[in-house]
């Protein structure tokens, strides 16, 4: 029996979209636990890689400083890297911040908002620090592969999948792209 690919999954600065399409291939999941196992994921609940895994998916831009080392940490220990989601590839939504300084976003959410009461900018250590700009997953780290849409359809994600877990270069057909 042939070993099986580890793959392991991530959210950043998103809205776990992504995760619902790769939950959305269904029965097709079986097949996929056939040829293949889920390290860190959701899917099982594992917050850590253990050791090399084969594909990672990441979905989400990168909006702060965890997620910086989350997506480095990622890149050092997967041998191949895949940017799932508009916001992984573009910044998506949450880069429509990008418009403004952090600053003015910040006075905007917790000084000037609709409903604030007692207004102040979180300032706990705990918090992860915010950097200036949402970026896409490729200015940060090398990606290997990109899966479109918002969220990329469960099929698109299967495709890209199976043919990963085989070894073969992912090439999605335009009928897979989904941009709803």
């Amino acid at each position: 029996m042939a070993k099986k690919r580890k793959i392991a999954t991530c959210s950043l600065a998103g809205c776990f979209g992504c995760h619902m399409s790769l939950l959305d291939i269904d029965e097709r999941i079986i097949a996929l636990l056939d040829l293949a196992e889920f390290d860190r994921s959701p899917i099982n609940d594992i917050k850590e890689i253990r050791g090399m895994v084969d594909i990672g998916l990441i979905e989400g831009g990168v909006c702060n400083v965890e997620n910086v080392h989350l997506l480095h940490h990622f890149r050092e220990h997967c041998r191949v890297l895949v940017s799932v989601g508009e916001c992984a590839i573009t910044g998506g939504i949450p880069s429509m911040r990008n418009s403004l300084s952090l600053k003015a976003c910040l006075e905007e959410s917790y000084i000037r908002g609709v409903g604030v009461e007692n207004a102040h900018i979180p300032d706990d250590p705990e918090l992860p620090l915010l950097l200036d700009k949402v970026r896409p997953l490729h200015e940060v780290v090398h990606i290997d592969y990109r899966v479109p849409g918002c969220p990329p359809s469960a099929d698109a994600l299967w495709h890209v999948l199976s043919a990963l877990v085989a070894g073969r270069d992912p090439h999605l057909p335009p009928a897979l792209l989904k941009y709803d």
